[in-house]
């Protein structure tokens, strides 16, 4: 599983505090997340950053 920021973002850092392992602040002020498949020990984190973002800016792909 993979997941994207998309432009919706607003760079709460919010995800990035959750799973810091997929999600971080690039350089834009907004989030993104790694361009890999989710690491297993990630999964349940980046899917508590996807379900706390407060725009609903990250999306499963």
């Amino acid at each position: 599983m993979k997941y994207v920021v998309n432009d919706g973002c607003i760079g709460c850092g919010l995800c990035a505090s959750t799973c810091p392992e997929v999600f971080s602040i690039g350089d834009e002020g907004v989030a993104v997340a790694i361009q890999t498949e989710v690491p297993e020990e990630a999964l349940k984190c980046a899917a508590e950053a996807k379900d706390g973002c407060p725009v609903g800016a990250i999306e499963e792909v």
